[in-house]
């Protein structure tokens, strides 16, 4: 059997993380580094004459032009928070490096934390992640199928029309060599056209190739300039037989595994998004594993705060 060079990647070791994360003066500095690349730039009137000092724990910044203060961790998504860095750098070495996702019942025991705290972290490093894959766009050839999170409700409805049923778009890119690239996991009202055709601005190169089943609302990729291949799923035929649907079907099936071998239950409703675009991210990543945590820093320097609030109405944007 051919060696699989992305699965077999040493990526980030244990050892070498706390070598370079281990403390929290070191996780300061590679927070610094990561939102100010260029060095220290005032957030209000963009100076770069400063002074610093510690409040505490907390690193202030001051500037000497205008005379605002800033912390580290203001504006960013550890923003007012009460716990060390080297807790939120564990949470982050553990989510990008694990193959499977890491529910938040086993993310408090591998931190210590409190569960309401390992809740709030893990939701808003996935907001990290969901909110950083928003603009990905698949292009060539691209595998797509309707999918839905959760089952049936007790005594409710059943199949598709279940209520604890949530619709999601997958879509695959695949290269020359028929090898998967990127993936999209986009929920969706409903599945219609006009649905539809709003997934495809979003998430599709107008000169994308889209390979689908027969489902009519797939028609709407065509409404943006994207060329379709309709293949028909009928009696005697199933799609996980058809080799066009081989890579769509396969993430999906592993997203599937993924998210009910880990979690037990969540509100599909209001964090499928979430959920979805953590698998998503590091799908996307995979090429590198060893960059995924340096990257995801960066990241979550930029995102933004997201108050405890917010994230329980499951909110997906600012």
């Amino acid at each position: 059997m051919k060696l699989n060079r992305i699965q077999m990647q040493p990526g980030m070791s244990l050892n070498q993380f706390l070598s370079e994360y281990g403390t929290e003066r070191q996780c300061e500095a590679v927070l610094e580094q990561s939102r100010w690349p260029q060095g220290f730039q005032c957030p209000d009137c963009m100076a770069k004459d400063h002074f610093s000092y510690f409040r505490g724990r907390v690193k202030v910044f001051q500037c000497r032009a205008c005379r605002s203060q800033t912390t580290l961790t203001e504006g960013t998504i550890f923003h007012s928070t009460k716990l060390p860095l080297t807790a939120w750098f564990q949470a982050m070495y553990f989510l990008s490096q694990n193959k499977n996702n890491v529910s938040i019942l086993e993310l408090r025991r591998l931190t210590g934390l409190s569960y309401p705290a390992a809740w709030r972290m893990k939701h808003k490093l996935m907001q990290v992640m969901y909110e950083r894959e928003i603009t990905t766009k698949l292009s060539g050839r691209v595998e797509i199928d309707d999918a839905y999170l959760g089952g049936e409700n007790p005594g409710g409805k059943a199949g598709r029309g279940s209520e604890n049923k949530i619709p999601f778009i997958a879509a695959v890119q695949t290269n020359n060599q028929n090898n998967p690239l990127y993936v999209v996991f986009s929920k969706v009202k409903t599945f219609s056209r006009e649905e539809i055709t709003a997934w495809a601005t979003r998430s599709l190169v107008p000169s994308a190739t889209v390979v689908s089943d027969g489902l009519w609302c797939f028609k709407g990729v065509t409404d943006i300039g994207c060329s379709q291949q309709r293949e028909v799923v009928g009696k005697g035929r199933k799609s996980t037989d058809m080799e066009c649907f081989t890579w769509v079907n396969t993430i999906l099936g592993n997203l599937k595994t993924a998210i009910a071998g880990t979690y037990h239950s969540f509100d599909f409703e209001k964090y499928a998004h979430r959920y979805l675009g953590e698998y998503q991210y590091r799908f996307n990543r995979r090429f590198d594993l060893a960059r995924i945590l340096p990257r995801l820093i960066t990241a979550a320097t930029q995102t933004g705060k997201r108050t405890d609030r917010w994230l329980r109405h499951g909110l997906a944007e600012d």
